[in-house]
C-alpha cells in the first residue's frame, strides 16, 4: 500500500472496541470465513497462509482451528490491533504457527512460498486505482504459481439506484454496531471520500490485472463480496 502510516481509525480506542462493536454482525463474518475455508479446502495438509491486513485476528483464528497444520504469517500496520490479535492466538494455542508482521505489505520480505493469502475489507481503503493494483501484485509475488488468494471488499455501482437503496439497508444494519444517526450519516460520506467502492465488475479488473485469473465471485453479503482467484505464472 502507498499509506504510510495507519488511519487514526485503526489506532488504540478503535482496536479496543472493535470486537464487541461488531459482535452482533458474528453471523455475516462467520459465513464469509466458512466459504473460504471451502475455497481453501483442497491446500496442503502443512499449509502457508498470508493473511493481510488481519486486524484483531478472526479469519486466522478460524481458519488455524479449522486446518491444525497450516502456518500463518499475519500482516496488520496497526500495532494495537495486532496486538489483540497476537494475544487470540496465544489465548489459542496457535502461536508457534503464526509469524506476526506489524507494517503494510510492502515492507514483508518477498519469497514464493504462501499456499494462500485473505484480504479481507483492505483494498477498499486504497483510493487510486494504480495503488490497489500493485496492492494485490505485491500479494501474487508472495504466492506460489497457481496459490489462491481470497479477497473481499465493499463494492457497488454508486451511481445507481439500486445502491441507494442497498445502502441504505446497509446503514440500518450497522445500527447493529451501536452507532448513532449522525455516525451513520458520517459513515455515507465516508463511503463516498474516503473508502473506494466500485462496482463489482472493476474489483474484479482490479485483482485479475495484478496478475491473477479471473477472480471468481463467491459471497455476496450486502455490500460486501467476495472473491477467490489463482495467480498465475510468470507475474513480474
Amino acid at each position: 500500500m502507498t499509506l504510510q502510516n495507519p488511519p487514526v481509525a485503526f489506532g488504540q480506542a478503535h482496536a479496543a472496541t472493535y470486537d464487541e462493536k461488531y459482535v452482533k454482525l458474528a453471523a455475516m463474518r462467520d459465513a464469509l470465513h466458512l466459504l473460504i475455508s471451502a475455497v481453501f479446502a483442497d491446500l496442503p495438509a502443512k499449509a502457508r497462509i498470508l493473511c493481510v491486513g488481519a486486524g484483531t485476528g478472526h479469519e486466522l483464528i478460524y481458519l488455524a482451528g479449522k486446518f491444525p497444520g497450516w502456518n500463518f504469517t499475519v500482516v496488520e500496520p496497526s500495532g494495537p490491533m495486532l496486538e489483540i490479535c497476537r494475544h487470540k492466538a496465544r489465548d489459542c494455542g496457535i502461536t508457534p504457527r503464526c509469524i506476526f508482521h506489524e507494517g503494510f505489505l510492502h515492507s514483508l520480505p518477498i519469497s514464493t512460498e504462501f499456499d494462500a493469502a485473505t484480504s479481507l475489507l483492505v483494498s477498499q481503503f486504497i483510493l487510486s486505482t494504480e495503488a490497489r493494483v500493485a496492492f494485490f501484485r505485491e500479494i501474487a509475488h508472495r504466492l506460489r504459481p497457481e496459490g489462491l488468494l481470497a479477497s473481499a471488499d465493499l463494492a457497488s455501482d454508486t451511481t445507481s439506484p439500486a445502491y441507494q437503496s442497498l445502502l441504505s439497508v446497509w446503514l440500518r444494519l450497522m445500527r447493529e454496531t451501536g452507532s448513532q444517526p449522525e455516525q451513520l450519516e458520517r459513515l455515507r460520506v465516508t463511503y463516498t471520500h474516503d473508502v473506494a467502492v466500485l462496482p463489482a465488475d472493476q474489483v474484479s479488473a482490479i485483482i485479475a490485472s495484478a496478475g491473477f485469473t479471473a477472480p471468481i465471485l463467491f459471497h455476496q453479503a450486502g455490500l460486501i463480496h467476495a472473491w477467490y482467484a489463482a495467480r498465475m505464472a510468470g507475474v513480474d
